[in-house]
């Protein structure tokens, strides 16, 4: 099933389990709007409600994933006195970075191109990131008299460490795709050409995973990140086996194992 927005900021298909979404005004390098961040948002927090939706894909069309937000948008809304971009970012930008963390279920960036601002933080919020050559990160929240948002203060330091999180930041100098992987703000850098069907390869063998498993271990990682201690952290690991130990996807797991036979998984 394929749908779009009225006015197609971002497009929407589900098949076989996979929501993809795909940001869509390549002709302004898929600025964000408040619209297609509210749209977003709703389209990722139905998804973990669906049982029938496994995977989220976040895809952009053209030659960018998105150069952040609309700044066009912005100066409009400056002159008539109606912006705050404190009450932005709690309206239209945090509400998707928190639905793509929360949702226990993997989302993929697929990121074709620069993704700048608030849309390197998007791509950095997904579990997931499979880059083209070309994709490059852009930190210019200093240049406009800001300071990097939607998560990126969060992302940041424990992805690249604080001294060289503090320099992207103070002096936008473009993160490549290479440079991405080394300091593994992403998972792979592939040929433009097999963008998607890289991300359909990764797609593939998540499919093949229990979803409770998989959603779980997001919430046991993301946890992990604010746990008062490793004995804290423990006992929660604990809780989670002890559920999914009363799983029929667990005990089929090691039937199969047993008998020597691929698993058939149904996510109970």
């Amino acid at each position: 099933m394929s749908t779009q927005t009225a006015a197609a900021e971002f497009l929407s298909e589900t098949k076989d389990g996979v929501l993809t979404l795909t940001l869509n005004r390549p002709d302004v390098l898929n600025a964000l709007t408040g619209t297609m961040l509210k749209g977003l948002a709703d389209a990722v927090t139905k998804a973990g409600r669906d049982k029938a939706t496994r995977i989220i894909v976040l895809a952009a069309a053209g030659r960018a994933f998105s150069a952040g937000a609309d700044l066009g948008d912005v100066k409009k809304r400056r002159a008539s006195g109606s912006f705050d971009p404190g009450e932005e970012l709690r309206k239209a930008f945090n509400p998707v970075i928190v639905a793509i963390r929360r949702v226990e279920k993997p989302v993929i960036c697929a990121i074709n191109g620069t993704a700048a601002g608030a849309g390197a933080s998007l791509a950095l919020a997904c579990d997931l990131k499979i880059c083209a050559p070309e994709a490059k990160f852009i930190n210019a929240f200093a240049k406009v008299g800001l300071i990097p948002d939607s998560g990126m203060t969060w992302m940041l330091p424990r992805g690249l460490g604080l001294s060289l999180a503090l320099e992207h930041a103070w002096l936008g100098k473009p993160i490549s795709s290479d440079a991405a992987l080394r300091f593994g703000l992403v998972n792979r850098v592939v040929p433009a050409g097999e963008l998607s069907s890289a991300v359909a390869e990764t797609v593939s063998a998540l499919l093949m995973v229990p979803p409770l498993a998989l959603g779980l271990t997001k919430r046991a990682f993301n946890r992990s990140l604010e746990a008062a201690s490793l004995e804290d952290q423990l006992e929660h690991e604990a809780e989670l086996q002890s559920f999914l130990g009363k799983t029929k996807d667990h005990a089929e797991g090691v039937a199969a194992f047993l008998e020597k036979r691929a698993p058939k998984f149904t996510g109970e």
